[in-house]
């Protein structure tokens, strides 16, 4: 059965469309303590996350921002109670299956970045073929960091590195920047421009600490399940009110 076509999102007037953000990078925060809230399980609240994670996407899509990256599962999530982190195993799993052909009918392009061989071998085939089906496709690049730890992709970019250099491929003065980037999971992809955080926490968390060197942190007390395109609205607002100098003065 082919999806219903969705009304698009009418991107509000006041936003300029050629000051937007072209990469936007979320740190989805918020969904056990909004479960908590409401009295119920930490579960509800990753499901009810998912549901606006796919609006996000979809806004992103409809109001001309070009790529949107979020941060799923951490490589210190592991060390949730075990129950919460298989729930979110199959939540992922089932949520591939289930949205695959939604993807493909919105063109939507995927691709996971992490460690994704320590994943469970049923997500693994899923997150392959969610990517291959995709990976023709020109709309909103959408990446989801599974399983991603920011310290780990720079070791492990430089251990490619010296690996190269000790096979006599590359000299150590040729490595650049440039060079370095395209060893990172995210090789090809435009860092982002803004970054937002929900739930108030004042950090990183060890999410795409290279990439993020010049992007503009956006900060709500906003609980993940609860940004909404008003939420969303505001971000771009505050990332439009500020002057980008990647450590330059504007004379």
């Amino acid at each position: 059965m082919t999806p219903k076509p969705l009304v698009p999102h009418v991107r509000p007037a006041d936003l300029n469309p050629d000051r937007l953000p072209q990469h936007v990078a979320v740190i989805m925060d918020g969904n056990g303590r909004w479960a908590k809230r409401r009295g119920l399980p930490r579960i509800m609240g990753h499901r009810r996350g998912v549901d606006t994670l796919k609006t996000l996407l979809r806004v992103c899509r409809d109001w001309g921002i070009g790529a949107l990256t979020a941060y799923a599962f951490s490589t210190e999530n592991w060390g949730r109670p075990l129950e919460e982190v298989d729930f979110l195993m199959t939540l992922f799993e089932r949520v591939l299956r289930q949205e695959l052909m939604e993807m493909m009918a919105e063109n939507v392009r995927i691709r996971f970045v992490g460690n994704l061989t320590a994943l469970p071998a049923s997500l693994q085939a899923e997150i392959d073929q969610a990517m291959a089906k995709t990976k023709d496709n020109q709309g909103i690049e959408f990446t989801v960091a599974t399983n991603y730890g920011g310290r780990q992709e720079i070791v492990e970019a430089c251990r490619r590195l010296a690996d190269q250099v000790q096979r006599g491929d590359l000299q150590p003065d040729d490595i650049s920047e440039e060079r370095f980037s395209q060893q990172l999971y995210t090789a090809g992809l435009r860092d982002p421009d803004l970054l937002i955080r929900t739930s108030g926490e004042m950090r990183i968390s060890n999410f795409l600490l290279w990439q993020l060197a010049y992007a503009e942190i956006y900060v709500t007390e906003t609980l993940w399940p609860d940004f909404d395109l008003t939420e969303f609205h505001q971000a771009l607002m505050a990332y439009q009110g500020r002057e980008r100098r990647f450590g330059k003065v504007n004379v």
